[in-house]
């Protein structure tokens, strides 16, 4: 059975433990999926030259940020890795070298949302990482070459925002901005359109300079659109802008329906 494919915006870590509707939303989405044998997860909190893979057999729970109670340090994401599957992602890869890491850990864009997924930590996960130097195409092409995976129970989930400005975040007043609300509408228009071109030049483009303004947290988006086929429908969940941020998540495949 063919997995579905994943993008999720998500956000503040603080999702990770707060029982809100973001956290909610992933638990229901991954309660209407086939359970996988593995999550392939590309997060916006792992850039690096080139691409690397984690090769890990106990991955270590990253927390790759401050500022945060200490409630969200102490948590732990004990899922096992899967080096077979590394190795596997890095064989698949044939556009370029794909550097196996067994010391690389899991971050947050990758166990803050799992956590609400897979609660038991129980489906072995493993991560790649982008080089964000790169173009869209890039990544869009790269992310191609993974499509058997889906063949194989791997889930491969993207984990960033489509809309990401931290500068004009305002804390105390997470009311939508316009502009935010009218590229998050814009991207959702390009996924329903299968603008798979459009949305690869996003970040470069003029409109994107309050949307995306460093491309970490958009680029994930293309490894969910990149394995998306011809019959196959993307649909939305989590639709919502605050402030600067979009936590907009994309289901590509069961029927596109989230």
């Amino acid at each position: 059975m063919k997995m579905p494919v994943l993008f999720v915006g998500h956000g503040n870590p603080m999702n990770a433990i707060e029982r809100n509707a973001f956290h909610l939303g992933w638990a229901e989405v991954a309660r209407r999926l086939p359970k996988p044998k593995a999550v392939l997860c590309v997060s916006a909190h792992w850039e690096t030259r080139g691409a690397r893979v984690t090769a890990a057999v106990d991955p270590e729970t990253i927390h790759d940020f401050h500022g945060f109670p200490q409630a969200l340090f102490d948590v732990r994401y004990p899922a096992p890795g899967d080096p077979a599957l590394a190795a596997r992602v890095a064989a698949l890869v044939t556009s370029e070298g794909v550097q196996l890491d067994p010391g690389r850990g899991l971050d947050h864009g990758a166990w803050s949302v799992l956590i609400a997924m897979y609660a038991g930590a129980d489906v072995p996960v493993v991560q790649l990482s982008m080089d964000t130097s790169l173009p869209g195409a890039h990544h869009y092409a790269l992310a191609r070459q993974l499509a058997p995976l889906r063949d194989q129970g791997v889930l491969v989930l993207g984990s960033g925002n489509i809309v990401h400005n931290l500068r004009m975040f305002d804390f105390r007043n997470p009311a939508p901005l316009d502009w935010a609300l009218a590229a998050d509408a814009s991207i959702r228009g390009m996924i329903s359109g299968r603008r798979h071109d459009a949305l690869a030049a996003f970040p470069d483009r003029p409109e994107a300079r309050l949307a995306v303004p460093t491309p970490e947290h958009y680029l994930p988006l293309l490894y969910a659109v990149a394995l998306q086929q011809d019959d196959e429908k993307a649909g939305f969940f989590n639709v919502a802008v605050p402030g600067s941020i979009s936590m907009t998540s994309v289901l590509i495949g069961a029927g596109g329906e989230a």
